[in-house]
């Protein structure tokens, strides 16, 4: 299986290095070229960038499982978050350029020191970079299951180049309406963007499988973050989960948002997710049949349940 995989990889690899020439690395496809370190949006050239990488525990729990999770954060994003939790790396680029090899490295160490997979954490558009690090890391005996975690705003032509790579899918669905997504992500186009994407991923993994010990394996696992004031559109975004992609899937509804970066000085974002607001989330869960996942209630109870 894994030299399958491997051989894939390397089949890959020019392709996404190809879309660096004029890059159309994620949906904004900015056109520059990267590989003469023009920059775009994500303010990033031809380096390959990266944030910090670690055991992580505070995933759910069919991601972190005891063992924790080989979690690498890339540098920027391709989105602006007003409310980003991570945005000194996201927005103010804080990281390290380092080398493919120096990479892959560091995912053989996560393996080595028991992850149970590699969590690859807004990785799109550093894609040629992260497939080479991958196949030299597979080339030293790395096995675990690879994660892609994201903001879910996706380019459907990069998603099929890690198609049969990605064992998990784990995106955000962040809005259903265009406009709050530009007020607040600068992603006008995010609510479309990010529905294709959702079922693009569906398509390569199918519903989240777990093992005896209740860890994923392979599948998707969708992340939707409630936010003040119904900002999220969540309805509209659980009815699309249960109706266009299946009443089976596993979601994670988060109630721990708080009001970080921007947030602070915007009125309606600058109070904490309330419990009226996350009790209404709840029973759309249960409306829409959506019986799979977790409901992460930090700002309430101070650990995850399991949603049933």
């Amino acid at each position: 299986m894994e030299g399958k995989k491997i051989a894939l990889i390397k089949s890959r690899i020019e392709e996404a290095y190809s879309m660096m020439e004029e890059c159309s690395l994620c949906p904004r496809k900015c056109g520059v070229n990267r590989l003469e370190d023009e920059k775009g949006f994500c303010k990033l050239g031809k380096e390959l960038m990266i944030s910090s990488h670690n055991i992580h525990y505070g995933e759910e729990p069919p991601i972190s499982g005891k063992k924790g999770s080989g979690t690498i954060f890339f540098t920027s994003c391709t989105m602006s978050c007003v409310f980003c939790q991570n945005y000194p790396i996201s927005q103010l680029r804080h990281g390290n350029i380092i080398h493919p090899s120096q990479l892959a490295e560091m995912m053989v160490w996560l393996f080595h020191k028991g992850a149970h997979n590699i969590n690859l954490v807004t990785p799109a558009h550093q894609t040629p970079m992260i497939l080479e690090s991958i196949l030299k890391a597979m080339e030293s005996g790395l096995d675990i299951p690879i994660v892609f975690n994201s903001g879910g705003y996706e380019s459907i032509d990069v998603l099929k180049l890690w198609e049969g790579i990605v064992d998990i899918y784990l995106p955000d669905m962040k809005y259903s309406d265009e406009k709050h997504a530009m007020k607040y992500s600068l992603a006008s186009n995010y609510p479309e963007t990010n529905k294709r994407a959702i079922l693009e991923m569906y398509r390569q993994v199918g519903r989240l499988v777990m093992n005896e010990d209740g860890i994923a394996e392979r599948g998707l696992l969708i992340r939707h973050l409630i936010l003040p004031k119904n900002i999220a559109g969540t309805e509209k975004i659980l009815r699309f989960i249960s109706q266009e992609i299946s009443a089976d899937t596993y979601v994670s509804l988060m109630s721990q948002y708080f009001p970080a970066h921007k947030a602070l000085k915007i009125d309606e974002l600058r109070k904490k997710t309330n419990k009226q607001e996350y009790e209404q989330a709840l029973s759309l869960m249960e409306k829409f049949g959506l019986e799979n996942g977790w409901v992460q209630v930090k700002s309430f109870l101070g650990k995850k349940v399991k949603w049933a």
